[in-house]
């Protein structure tokens, strides 16, 4: 049977103390220069790394500038532009749709809220969480690949599923520092917490981690 852990994590400020400590500079590793940027970059970081995304949207962000250039856009020309990202049929159709959509029901104006953002064509629940969070200064849980196996490595979550976990780290994280946390997990995930080999003995947070504590008592054993 798997083994759960205590959903309730009294040391979550001591983690989110330390890892601030870690990352000073921590942030979103989508580069933007507006809600709308962030928006589609978020989109097209499904299936892909955060790096190919940034290339790719140098060279269409410099193309396409507002909702209309992206409403009235040739979609052949953004497949060939967002082909690197893969799923660039599907990520394309989004891109100009959504974009239509703000014009058409948003009076030109990105929601600032999880249930009208999820309207959008494309939009999931992690990049509307992105968006509510890095735009709007709003409690936002990004349930990202990290994310999600990391939290469950400390024992904040238990799921792999990223709605479930988010609805799980409301119930920890302090709102107003849950947004930057998701980001300092990602810089966590890929500098000590890898996926393939978590680097535990050089891990600044592994005396609050349910993994570490289970795995250090079974060698006890």
């Amino acid at each position: 049977m798997k083994k759960k852990y205590n959903n309730y994590n009294k040391d979550i400020d001591k983690i989110i103390y330390i890892l601030k400590n870690l990352y000073p500079d921590a942030k979103c590793s989508l580069v933007y220069n507006s809600p709308l940027e962030l928006l589609i970059a978020g989109r097209l970081s499904s299936q892909c790394t955060d790096n190919r995304v940034n290339i790719v949207t140098k060279t269409l962000f410099n193309k396409y500038k507002t909702l209309e250039d992206f409403a009235d856009a040739n979609l052949e020309d953004i497949k060939q532009i967002i082909k690197p990202c893969g799923l660039f049929n599907k990520k394309a159709e989004n891109i100009i749709n959504l974009s239509k959509t703000i014009i058409k029901d948003f009076n030109n104006q990105i929601p600032d809220n999880i249930d009208e953002l999820i309207k959008l064509p494309g939009i999931g629940r992690k990049t509307a969480n992105l968006v509510v969070g890095e735009i709007f200064k709003k409690p936002a849980i990004i349930c990202d690949t990290h994310c999600i196996r990391i939290t469950n490595l400390l024992g904040l979550s238990f799921s792999k599923d990223p709605v479930k976990v988010e609805k799980e780290l409301r119930l920890v994280l302090p709102e107003k520092e849950s947004c930057l946390f998701c980001h300092m997990i990602v810089y966590h995930g890929r500098k000590i917490c890898k996926a393939r080999k978590p680097d535990c003995p050089e891990c600044h947070i592994k005396n609050y981690c349910q993994f570490y504590k289970n795995k250090k008592s079974e060698n006890l054993e």
